[in-house]
Formats: C-alpha cells, structure tokens, sequence
C-alpha cells in the first residue's frame, strides 16, 4: 500500500514544480499540499474503504483546480495548463471511476462525475461516464435524456442523442417523457439545420455535393417520432403535450396542424381534448378596433368565453361525464377568480358558472369540491334559500362525506335555517364513525352558542361513549374545558374527577388539568401530585417528559426537593427502551442548569 501512494505523490512532482516555478503556489504551499494529499491517498487504500474518503479527496483536488484558477486571473498567468491543470482533472476523473466502479448504485456519484466533467472542459469523458453508468442503470428514463440531451447541446452531436433515445425506447417502450424529449430534439435538430441552411445562403457559398434534405428540413423525422409515440400511447393528454411541443416551432405549422386533426379525429371521447379545444379559442384574435376601451376589451374576452362554452356544450352533450363537467366548470370558475373593473363581465361570469353548476348538479355529475365554491358565490350573492337548497341537496348527493356534511351545517348555521339539531343527528348516523370528529366539534361549537348548557352537556356525555378513541379523547379535553369555562375550577375537577375510569385517556386531559390547578390563586401541590400519579400510570413507561415535568414541580415553590430522589430512581424503573437514555440527558441537562 506504501509503494503505491508513494507512487502517487511522486506521479504529482512535475506538476508541482511547475505550480511553484510560475509563481501560483510557494514552497511552503506545496509541501502542505504533498502532505494532505499523502494522508487523503492513504485513505483510499485501506481496507475498509469509505464512499466520504474519495468524495473528500475529490472535493480536495477541486478546491485546488479552484485556488489555481483564482491565482491565475490575480497574476495574469495563462500558459502551462497542460502542465498544470491536465493532470489534476485526469486525476480526478480517476477517483471519480475508482468510487464509481465500487459503489455503481450511487446515482447521485455518477451525475457528480458529469458535472465535473461539464464545468472543467472535458467534454470528451462525458459520453464515456454516461455510457458507463447507463450501462449499470438502462432502468432510469431520466438518465438516458440527460445523457443525450448532453451529446446535443455539449457535444453538438445529434445523431448520437438519436441513437440514446432508440436505445432509451427499447428499454422504455412506453415511457411518455422519453418520446417527448425525443421529438424535441428533431425539431430542434431541425432547426437548426434549417438556420446552417440559411446562413450559407446568405454568404452565398457553394454547397458543393451537401444537400440539405427536404423531407428532414420540414420535420419528417419529428413526424416519424410523433407516429410511433401516439401508435403506443394514445392518451390524449399526451397527444396535447407532443402539440405543444411542435407549436414552440414555427416551421412545424403543417406537423401542427396534422397532430390537431389527429387529436380531433382520434380523442373525442377523452375530456381532455375538449378541454383543451375550448380553451384554444381564448387564444383567437379580436377585433382590433374594440381592444382600445375597457369595455371593449371586456366585450371582446366575453365573447371568447362563450365560443369556449360552445365548445364546452358540444363536449358534454356527446359525452355527459363526471370528468367533462369537472372541465366545463373549472373552466368557469377560473374565468371568475380572474380581476376585472367591468362589472357586466364579472356579473356574466358568475351567471355562467352558476348555470353550469346547477345543470351539473342536475345531472348528478357535480364533484364534491365544487359545492364549497357553489355555495360561496350564493352566500355572497345574498341568495340564502339558494343556499339553504344546495346545501341539503348536497348532503343527500354525498351522504357519507363528512367535508359535504360540515359545509352545509355551516351554511345552515350562517343563515339560521333549518332544524339543525336533527342534521346533525342524521349526519352522524350516515358518516363513518373513524371520520366523525370534525361533526362532533362543530356541533358543539353551535350548541354552546345557541342552546342551554344542559344540551351542550348531553352532547358531550353522547360523545363520550363514541366506540372511536380519537373521538372518545377529544371529547374528554374539550368536556373539561368547557366544564372549566362555563361552571369554573369546582365544575372542572368534578368533571376531570369523573372521567377519570372512562377509558382511553389523553395527556393532555391530564396536563390541562395540571394547568387548571396550578392557575389557582392557592393551588394545592397535593392535588398536583395526584394529578402527576395519575397521568404516569398511564403513559409513565414512554413519556420521559412528563416524569421531568414532575421533579420540575418539585423543585419549584410549592413542592418538596427532597421528593427528586424518589421520582428520579421510579422514572429509571418505569421507562422502557430509549427514553431510559432521553430522561438521563435531559435530567443531566436540569441539574446543571441548562434546561
């Protein structure tokens, strides 16, 4: 092991000498230099290599490309880089295949190695480094369109990026993203032959037997691309993000238009085409002469929308879907958040989307989320029996949505109508019970606020015997504040004093009342004490905070530091597992006083 870092150091001398005879590094920085360099070659020769070793030894070597490049621009130094930085970047690109020969999965290694080489002008190792770890990892799309996005745009080499994505479709025949990128990159190809086409014309030179191909120039090869991909993958969507694509392009129109009839021809029954097609029509030009006011801006942007509600009916009157409508009335709704001053075209917007959600409710096609938005903009509006309708329409659409239930109790609420108490009776018996809490915690909110404690009580006593356990605990934090807050600190232990055996128990029901007590004007430590027992019992093998909690008390004005001991040798004995090592630190960290 010896010879061979020895071997190393000494490979660095002619470099060396050279650093120092130009003037970039002294003596002295060079021996240090030798000297870190000796004890990071040792590293990478242990037996028990480690990954950080050569990520450290490589982040080294740049750090030193790095200063000799600093030094350079200080000193005005250009000349005997061949000398100088070739061999430190050949050695680097060395450490970089020794780590990734050992540790192949490292993605992250790998793509470390490519931007060194991209950075540090060695262009010529990238194809290789890719080639290499592609090779180890044909399983990542990603990996094969960045390598021949590489050779394209770093390389310039557009027939090598082909030749990576024909091998990246047969390993990912139907990957979406691989086909994207690939018909990116022949239009781009394109493109730029179609500019090398006209700059040798303009400096009318003789092409000589070099013939630029029509067939390539007008996109054949991107159509060939687009074939293939839509013969696999006939997703709509897909379709729309290839027409997307060759829009970019303006020699592309005919490609354009041809992928527009297809989608037309071939995609009809997908509510994404008709999405898309109705929105194209935002993007047809306007009356040149009406765009000078606002209002005949505005009259100009209504009459888009409505050629896309066209497009719109047309799509749910072939195809009356859940999907379609969702289109149709996010497009609506879009249209309405949108800012304008000219209140005829907010208030033709909001009659719009109103229309298209009732017709959509109608039909039994409205989804959930778009009630919340329906009974907002009829709250606003002022059409509380509107409201008051959808929100019981909904409830019976989406029974057994607990979201559905509490936004129509809510509304009911807001307006005051309706035999509440009864919904949410009803509501409670259609939901799953694992769900319910939310019910539960707005039907206390509203009978706090507008019946007699005593029904509020009832409430809470009907919560309490809930078969879930999130519902059962919350209801016993939210018992116990109410009972403090209504009926003060008397009402509030009576209520703690007789859940105490109604099982499952939070901590937070303890440590509330811990809180209630200490906020006494005379709090009595002795009730503190049996409020500490009580809560340990339950989560003292797990909860090392509380047991601190307890000494803390302890050691404060009212308790008894002479109890610490006995709390602390009782914590050592319940505690199980690491909050044994948790309760040491932290009780450390008390007893020096950094806690």
């Amino acid at each position: 092991m010896a010879e061979i870092v020895q071997q190393r150091i000494e490979d660095r001398i002619p470099e060396l000498e050279q650093l120092e005879r130009v003037g970039l590094f002294t003596k002295k920085e060079v021996r240090s230099l030798i000297k870190r360099a000796t004890a990071l070659e040792y590293k990478l020769h242990r037996l028990m290599v480690n990954k950080d070793d050569f990520i450290a030894y490589i982040q080294y070597e740049i750090n030193v490309l790095e200063l000799i490049k600093k030094r350079r621009a200080h000193i005005h130094y250009q000349f005997k880089r061949e000398e100088i930085e070739f061999p430190i970047i050949h050695r680097i690109n060395s450490i970089f295949r020794r780590a990734t020969k050992k540790w192949k999965d490292d993605v992250q290694l790998w793509l470390s190695h490519v931007a060194f080489c991209k950075k540090w002008a060695t262009k010529g190792q990238i194809s290789k480094v890719f080639s290499a770890m592609l090779a180890i990892h044909p399983d990542k799309p990603a990996l094969w369109i960045m390598a021949a996005k590489s050779e394209l745009e770093d390389r310039d080499s557009s027939e090598s990026a082909r030749h990576l994505f024909l091998r990246a479709l047969r390993f990912h025949p139907d990957n979406k993203k691989v086909y994207q990128e690939y018909f990116r990159m022949e239009l781009l190809h394109c493109e730029k032959l179609r500019k090398q086409k006209d700059e040798l014309e303009k400096a009318e030179m003789d092409l000589g037997e070099y013939e630029f191909s029509p067939e390539i120039l007008s996109g054949k090869l991107a159509e060939v691309v687009y074939r293939d991909a839509t013969g696999k993958i006939k997703e709509a969507e897909f379709v729309i993000s290839l027409l997307n694509i060759a829009a970019i392009f303006d020699f592309a129109k005919e490609l354009h238009d041809s992928i527009l009839q297809d989608l037309q021809t071939n995609c009809t029954e997908d509510s994404v085409t008709w999405d898309f097609m109705a929105k194209r029509e935002l993007e047809a030009p306007g009356a040149g002469e009406e765009l000078h006011t606002a209002k005949g801006r505005a009259s100009d942007i209504n009459r888009r929308e409505e050629r896309c509600c066209q497009v719109y009916e047309e799509g749910v009157k072939s195809h009356n879907t859940e999907p379609m409508w969702t289109c149709y009335v996010a497009f609506c709704l879009e249209r309405l958040k949108r800012k304008t001053n000219v209140q005829e075209l907010k208030e033709k917007r909001q009659e719009r989307l109103l229309g298209v959600l009732k017709r959509a409710h109608d039909s039994s096609l409205l989804k959930e989320e778009y009630y919340k938005n329906w009974l907002q903009i009829l709250l606003t509006s002022g059409d509380a029996e509107g409201a008051v309708g959808v929100a019981m329409t909904a409830t019976q659409r989406y029974s057994q949505s607990v979201s559905v239930w509490c936004l129509s109790l809510q509304t009911l609420m807001q307006v005051g109508s309706g035999d509440i108490g009864r919904l949410f009776q009803d509501a409670l018996t259609h939901v799953n019970p694992k769900e319910s809490l939310p019910l539960w915690q707005l039907q206390l909110q509203w009978s706090a606020a507008n019946q007699s404690p005593e029904a509020t009580e009832a409430i809470f006593k009907r919560g309490l015997l809930s078969a879930v356990a999130s519902v059962a605990m919350e209801m016993k934090e939210s018992y116990l504040e109410w009972s403090f807050s209504t009926g003060g600190y008397k009402k509030a232990r009576k209520t703690f004093t007789s859940l105490l055996e109604n099982r499952p128990l939070s901590k937070t029901f303890f440590t509330r009342m811990i809180q209630i007590e200490k906020n006494q004007e005379t709090p009595k430590m002795n009730n503190v004490r049996d409020y500490y027992e009580r809560v340990l019992q339950e989560f003292g093998t797990s909860d090392d905070d509380l047991w601190l909690q307890y000494i803390q008390e302890e050691l404060g004005p009212l308790g008894q530091p002479e109890n610490c001991g006995k709390i602390h040798w009782r914590a050592m004995k319940f505690l199980e597992g690491e909050s044994v090592e948790r309760f040491i630190s932290k009780y450390t960290l008390l007893q020096t006083g950094h806690l």
